[in-house]
């Protein structure tokens, strides 16, 4: 019964290089990406962008809190926190693996003048959670790739 419903359990995924390089790799959502493709991917993530055979750009890493509702006194009731990166995965010679593509996860909170200090924690946990499903994203994204084409030359 379980065999015909399509599940299947999250193991190694494929991709289409054998190393990869992401710069600045020391802290944040790209040392997550470090350790989620050493992890779920035969790939390596290597030091040198010259030695991979492709290299994960990040660009425009962004964290919004946007006001969704007020209460009659004016006071903050809810509001959405916004996460938005905008990434690319290349060769380094003009071959796309993944075009530039950008992700954007959004969750509402309510909001409580008396719980300040629990609703702050509730926002970090949030934000972490959104970065944790922001690197399952890109990881599908790269077992979905494809090699890019060699450049045709005239």
């Amino acid at each position: 019964m379980l065999a015909a419903c399509g599940f299947q359990l999250r193991g190694s995924a494929t991709v289409p290089f054998k190393t990869i390089y992401i710069p600045n790799a020391t802290g944040g959502l790209a040392l997550d990406l470090k350790r989620n493709i050493e992890a779920g991917t035969q790939a390596k993530v290597v030091s040198d962008a010259k030695t991979a055979d492709a290299i994960l750009d990040l660009f425009g890493e962004g964290r919004e809190k946007i006001i969704l509702s007020l209460t009659g006194t004016g006071q903050v009731r809810e509001f959405r926190l916004r996460y938005t990166v905008n990434f690319r995965v290349h060769d380094g010679k003009g071959g796309e693996y993944v075009p530039r593509t950008m992700v954007q996860l959004t969750r509402d909170v309510t909001y409580s003048d008396t719980e300040i200090l629990a609703k702050e924690a509730e926002e970090q946990l949030l934000f972490r959670d959104m970065q944790s499903d922001f690197v399952q994203q890109i990881l599908r994204r790269l077992a979905s790739a494809t090699p890019p084409k060699p450049a045709v030359v005239q």
